[in-house]
């Protein structure tokens, strides 16, 4: 199957009332943890990886390119249609040699600066990637980051917004609404009144990222508002590292070290880790509703 239009994905999400994990992918084994799941569901992917938490040298050594491939080339062979994002690129460069390696959709994360310094930097991505027929995701307001107590958290102003859209010509929007970045314990307080006054203004889908800690219960309303995607990483990383804690402790005596590190045999640490995964991947497309849209 070919690679499929990201924002057809999130405008078929956002007509028929249901929303798409970005389900955050840092090696082979989690990327066929989202594609071999989200098959298994029969749902639409957002298969990708991101640069806000990996070692920038490593990234802007090989690492963009080394990602964009793998991701690239697992949708490329889903039996969903899949398309491919590199989430929260940290400069211009790290973009534009995502879109050459084969992204789709692309997003700079810009969000931390003032609202012209990010729509500046923002007509920059778009100009890069509508030329080469890919989609750009963009955030404006701030989220807070439960690693780090002294980011402030901004809301997205709706006035601001419609502004951001229509001069930037964005094809998704991020939001600020109370949700939180890396929220490993508790949930966040959603301010669905400022939801519902982006809805009102902004015609593209919207994104929620710190998707982690988001509440249960408040998903049907966001998605009744317009999110058409949630970003989920925290959680996914906490999953895979239970399941690989869980299968060392459960190995006696490694006479063969083979068969435990990359075998892709039942024992395999890695394989362990991804199952662990693909359980809560699973969960979270049905609680999106994305599950069984694919005929």
């Amino acid at each position: 199957m070919s690679i499929a239009s990201f924002i057809e994905l999130l405008r078929r999400a956002r007509r028929e009332g249901y929303a798409i994990g970005y389900f955050e992918s840092w090696d082979t084994y989690s990327l066929e943890a989202v594609i071999e799941t989200a098959e298994e569901m029969r749902s639409p992917a957002i298969l990708g990886f991101g640069g806000a938490v990996a070692d920038p040298l490593w990234l802007d050594d090989y690492g963009v390119e080394e990602l964009a491939g793998l991701t690239r080339g697992l949708a490329e062979h889903s039996k969903v249609p899949t398309a491919v994002l590199f989430n929260e690129a940290q400069t211009l460069e790290q973009v534009q040699r995502g879109l050459r390696a084969g992204c789709n959709a692309v997003m700079q994360d810009t969000s931390h600066l003032p609202f012209t310094e990010n729509l500046a930097a923002t007509c920059k991505v778009v100009e890069l990637a509508h030329a080469c027929n890919a989609a750009v995701e963009a955030e404006l307001g701030h989220l807070a980051d439960a690693s780090n107590p002294n980011t402030q958290a901004r809301g997205t102003d709706p006035h601001e917004a419609e502004q951001f859209v229509t001069e930037s010509q964005v094809d998704a929007l991020a939001v600020s609404v109370g949700n939180v970045h890396v929220l490993s314990t508790g949930t966040a307080t959603i301010d669905l009144e400022r939801l519902e006054r982006l809805s009102r203004v902004i015609s593209v889908p919207l994104v929620i990222h710190g998707g982690t800690g988001f509440p249960v219960q408040a998903v049907p309303a966001a998605i009744a508002r317009g999110v058409c995607k949630f970003n989920i990483g925290t959680r996914l990383k906490r999953a895979y590292l239970d399941g690989i804690h869980a299968a060392i402790t459960a190995i006696a005596d490694p006479t063969d070290i083979h068969a435990f590190i990359a075998s892709r045999k039942p024992v395999d640490i890695f394989v362990q880790g991804k199952a662990k995964l693909k359980q809560e991947i699973r969960s979270l497309m049905v609680l999106y509703g994305s599950a069984g849209r694919v005929q």
